[in-house]
């Protein structure tokens, strides 16, 4: 969940696309205050005190075992009095999940597009509909500005269930020590193998058992269901590729898959006791876009956790490979997470032994 401020990278190609994210980044974070100081505070709601109490934890943490940097991010908080920080808009044509993707400078190419403003967010959503892009609107809880300024703490996830708290902060921090342009898929799943990695670390330490097991339960689930919309996503990649289809016929399974896709939910749901968490994401915008950005925080996690397990689950070691795998050529690149995927030996020099 990366989104640069253009304010800062010098990233927009419009005057108004400028001004929106420069402005709407600095509002956040001048309703930053120091935790240290709201902890004082003996009016702070006991909740948020608890959950603020538990970032102190988390942020002391990522430094000491999992190397993440030691600086100003998740040391203050931000009450926004808004479900989400931004809204992101993806696109994708109606016969691929190769998304849509914007440039900048220092960011490189992107696949999603990010406003401080839902009405924003939304207005460019209806003008790549009108060009006949499948298109989604996603609520963004946090992103990183890649250290650039001190990211703080949103009222958007200060009440997740303190293992997801955790592994979004994990996440976050990640991409201020790998950031390679141009690879969205790359740069996600770096961070989402690192947060997942951390969190076991953090829930795995002694007086956490309580909380282990509440996070257990969900993740369960969400391995569950990312896997169910990995299913979704390899049939269509075939359907896609075929050429003896008809475009009419392609769209026509196209519907098929999507309707299956709805199915499936539905027995999860059931196995779940109706537990609905995921309603949302499969009631709103289901389609192409929607369905490949989920990939993006995926693909490659394995892989970087095979690269991890042979950098002798060091985090500094690991950190160095992945920073040399980011350097080759993204052919290459991609070639080695695939190896490591399949836990294929790799005779490369990514400062681990690789084989």
């Amino acid at each position: 969940m990366l989104v640069a401020s253009c304010f800062f990278l010098g990233a927009c190609s419009t005057g108004a696309y400028l001004w929106q994210a420069s402005t709407g980044h600095l509002k956040v974070l001048a309703a930053a205050e120091p935790i240290n100081e709201l902890l004082e505070k003996p009016d702070l709601p006991d909740e948020l005190r608890t959950q603020l109490q538990y970032v102190q934890r988390i942020r002391a943490f990522s430094v000491e075992a999992l190397a993440l940097p030691d600086n100003r991010s998740y040391r203050s908080y931000a009450d926004l009095k808004r479900p989400y920080v931004v809204w992101n808009v993806v696109g994708a044509p109606v016969d691929s999940l190769a998304l849509q993707t914007w440039c900048f400078p220092f960011t490189g190419c992107i696949s999603y597009k990010g406003f401080y403003a839902e009405q924003d967010a939304r207005q460019l959503a209806g003008e790549l509909r009108a060009r006949g892009l499948d298109v989604a609107v996603l609520g963004v809880p946090a992103y990183s500005t890649l250290g650039f300024t001190p990211d703080p703490v949103l009222s958007t996830f200060i009440r997740y269930p303190v293992g997801e708290l955790a592994r979004l902060i994990f996440h976050e921090l990640a991409h201020q020590v790998i950031y390679i342009a141009d690879d969205t898929a790359f740069n996600e799943s770096f961070a989402t193998a690192v947060e997942e990695l951390g969190v076991q670390a953090w829930l795995g330490l002694v007086g956490h058992e309580q909380l282990m097991a509440q996070y257990q339960t969900f993740d369960v689930r969400r391995t569950a269901f990312r896997s169910m919309l990995a299913g979704a996503q390899a049939d269509l990649r075939t359907l896609y590729a075929q050429d003896d289809l008809m475009p009419d016929q392609v769209l026509e399974l196209k519907q098929a898959r999507f309707e299956k896709l709805r199915r499936d939910y539905a027995e999860l749901k059931a196995q779940w006791g109706g537990w609905s968490g995921y309603d949302r994401y499969m009631n709103e915008d289901l389609n192409n876009a929607k369905l490949a950005v989920s990939g993006l925080y995926t693909d490659h996690v394995p892989a970087f956790k095979v690269l991890f397990a042979r950098c002798a689950s060091d985090f500094p070691r690991f950190y160095s490979a992945v920073a040399k795998l980011g350097e080759l050529e993204p052919t290459q690149r991609h070639a080695i997470l695939e190896a490591l995927k399949a836990r294929e030996f790799i005779d490369t020099d990514l400062n681990c032994s690789m084989g």
